[in-house]
């Protein structure tokens, strides 16, 4: 039976941790960011950690 291959996209998207939970950046950080409030660009701009059931796709996507 062949390996599994990673999902190229899900690869750029998200990063695994040392104790195995999955980082990704947050959206609404690309346009119209004159419009958003400083507190809220601050609050957009730091990394968000998966939930558990979003965790287990993920990790079937990057074959970990």
């Amino acid at each position: 039976m062949p390996k599994q291959k990673s999902h190229s996209g899900t690869k750029k998207r998200f990063k695994v941790t040392g104790s195995g939970k999955i980082k990704k950046q947050q959206a609404g950080m690309r346009h119209n960011l004159e419009g958003k409030s400083s507190v809220r660009t601050r609050r957009l701009n730091a990394d968000k950690v998966l939930s558990a059931a979003d965790t287990k796709i993920i990790k079937n996507l990057l074959a970990k």
